[in-house]
């Protein structure tokens, strides 16, 4: 079987792009709690807004789906499943719920990991939630037009239970140490975890759930209030690429990590930014700024075309109603053009229209 040492990674040497990436989302953490201070109102719409993107992306990344509608009304606990994507939806939903509000009472075990996976296939009638696999399985990726393709194959169920034991001991002692930084230590034990592949079913998405439930554990909340798990559907294919370089050799212990860590770090970075960006919107819009102002001030650091969904999204503190008027007067005043009608509809900035025109 394979042997796991996560304290091995503070004797290996790093690229420069991989101690940017881990330079720069430190930096991130360091204003991260001047952040979680400014904007409390449009910081809890964030945390929802996350929170159905995430179920909803990483759900769609294993071609689970149902309509816009329906994970809204599942997502606000409106409505029952009507088919097995829906029951695992909820599933997801719950499980996230559990490592947004108790990530510090979530130890990293293989029992609470069995107890996790058993919440994720709650609602629907398979006899395997909370088990470890029984049978052999692989790691397939979904491609463009439906079709499953493997990409590795995984340890055999007897060997599966040690297996976790061992990742989890390892991470355990390192980050007791402090020997390895945790946005290393972190996506080396994730992707162990999916080489092992331990369950049946559902290793992708405990995958996600157990990337945030660590990485809020290491105080880096960011996936709390911008969806890591939608950037890595958005990017799909060069996740399922990392992946597949970075597990070659894996079975005889020479598999090099440095793809899939630097994918991670990439995807995490670029949610910090977003982050960023969408709480400082209203503050760049001014203290006593109103509706318009803030889609106004969202609205001018748009590129290319963009809809009212996304500056819903990006300006979590107003609702549609004030989002769609703002949208219409900023039409009028020749600020933005649109384009199309309906649920088509978009939008693009005018060049240089004139409240843009650079001063002086």
């Amino acid at each position: 079987m394979r042997f796991f040492d996560y304290l091995r990674l503070k004797d290996r040497s790093w690229d420069s792009e991989i101690l940017s990436y881990v330079a720069q989302i430190h930096e991130f953490k360091g204003k991260q709690e001047l952040f979680l201070r400014q904007k409390p109102v449009e910081l809890n719409r964030l945390i929802e807004i996350a929170r159905i993107q995430s179920t909803e992306s990483s759900n769609r990344i294993e071609g689970i789906v149902t309509t816009n509608p329906r994970l809204q009304q599942l997502m606000a606990d409106k409505t029952t499943p009507r088919n097995r994507d829906e029951e695992e939806i909820l599933g997801y939903r719950n499980v996230l719920s559990l490592v947004h509000e108790n990530y510090s009472l979530i130890p990293l075990t293989p029992n609470y990991i069995l107890q996790l996976h058993g919440e994720l296939l709650k609602h629907t009638n398979l006899t395997y939630g909370g088990k470890f696999k029984n049978v052999p399985n692989e790691i397939d990726m979904i491609t463009a037009e439906g079709k499953r393709v493997t990409l590795f194959r995984p340890l055999q169920p007897y060997e599966t239970p040690a297996a976790v034991r061992s990742i989890c001991d390892s991470f355990r002692l390192a980050r007791e140490k402090e020997a390895v930084d945790a946005l290393i230590l972190i996506p080396s034990f994730i992707l162990d975890f999916l080489c092992i592949h331990p369950f049946n079913d559902g290793n992708g998405r405990m995958s996600r759930l157990l990337t945030l439930l660590l990485l809020c554990q290491s105080g880096y909340f960011v996936g709390q209030y911008v969806s890591i798990e939608k950037s890595i559907a958005d990017t799909k294919d060069a996740y399922y690429r990392a992946l597949e370089e970075a597990d070659e050799g894996w079975h005889e212990g020479r598999n090099d990590p440095d793809p899939f860590i630097k994918y991670m770090l990439a995807v995490i970075l670029s949610c910090y930014r977003d982050f960023e960006r969408r709480v400082t919107i209203a503050e760049q819009a001014g203290a006593r700024s109103t509706a318009y102002d803030i889609v106004r001030a969202c609205v001018r650091q748009k590129i290319g075309l963009f809809t009212k969904k996304e500056i819903l999204m990006e300006c979590p503190s107003i609702g549609s109603s004030s989002v769609e008027a703002a949208l219409k007067r900023l039409v009028s005043e020749g600020c933005i053009r649109r384009i199309g009608a309906g649920r088509g509809t978009s939008y693009a900035r005018v060049p240089l229209a004139s409240s843009e025109a650079p001063k002086g």
